[in-house]
């Protein structure tokens, strides 16, 4: 009994402590940095920055046209799951973080450290981070992927192409571009380059697919599906012309 009663208050001194060692809700939100209401959304949009990484990562980055040059290819071979989605995408990561080191680097060094510091305000860091993501979508996208939204932007919402032009009736590519409009234009130039690729990769396997036919046709084997004997032979000649080393290069050329 006494044994139980040790435990007890012994239980109990602990719970009191640990209770008296939590921060009050003055203590988190210090008085004169932001009312209550204000830190919760900004944690709420913290968040929900960090839901979205991944789907910013593919809007702002090379990642599709990576993405989509290697499943034309693999739709090419007639391969269904070789190479597989992971290493697919693990590749295209990597490429990414290879076309967009100078990026990351300059928003890193402009914007993030800064912040970390306590040197530059939230509002100010998301300038300086958006910009080296912004000079880099307006270098690659298509003018008339961007013309296009920013006519689409016009009817809808003037507010976002609001002095897109001077007055001497300059481009808008030279002006300050809402992110909401560069980004959709931006993508859709991504994926029409990404299906360009994709085009040329298919069309030396498509003769081979022909030529296959034709011989299968001429030696009357009618039950033999053409696309089982051309595998072997578009897998040897991609090997043998290196394929995998021209195609990243050609991507990763594509961007400089």
């Amino acid at each position: 009994m006494l044994i139980r009663l040790i435990l007890a208050g012994a239980f109990a001194f602990a719970t009191t402590a640990a209770y008296a060692q939590v921060p009050s809700l003055e203590n988190l939100i210090p008085q004169g940095d932001g009312t209550a209401s204000g830190r919760m959304i900004q944690i709420i949009a913290l968040m929900t920055v960090l839901s979205l990484a991944p789907s910013l990562l593919i809007m702002v980055t090379s990642f599709t046209r990576f993405v989509v040059a290697f499943s034309f290819l693999r739709s090419s071979l007639g391969l269904q799951s070789t190479p597989a989605n992971l290493f697919l995408i693990s590749l295209a990561l990597f490429m990414t973080f290879f076309v967009m080191a100078p990026t990351f680097d300059k928003a890193w060094q402009d914007g993030g450290r800064p912040l970390t510091e306590n040197r530059i305000s939230e509002a100010e860091a998301y300038d300086k981070v958006s910009q080296p993501f912004r000079e880099f979508m307006m270098q690659h996208v298509r003018p008339k992927d961007l013309q296009t939204m920013i006519d689409l932007a016009s009817a809808r919402t003037p507010s976002l192409v609001d002095g897109l032009k001077s007055e001497d009736g300059a481009s808008a590519s030279n002006q300050r571009i809402d992110l909401r409009v560069l980004i959709p234009a931006f993508m859709i130039s991504e994926l029409r380059r990404g299906f360009e690729i994709g085009f040329l990769i298919a069309l030396p396997f498509l003769v081979i697919d022909m030529i296959v036919a034709a011989l299968v046709m001429s030696m009357g084997m009618m039950m033999m599906p053409p696309t089982v004997i051309a595998l072997p032979f578009k897998i040897l000649f991609f090997v043998l012309i290196d394929g995998w080393s021209i195609l990243v290069s050609s991507l990763i050329k594509s961007y400089f």
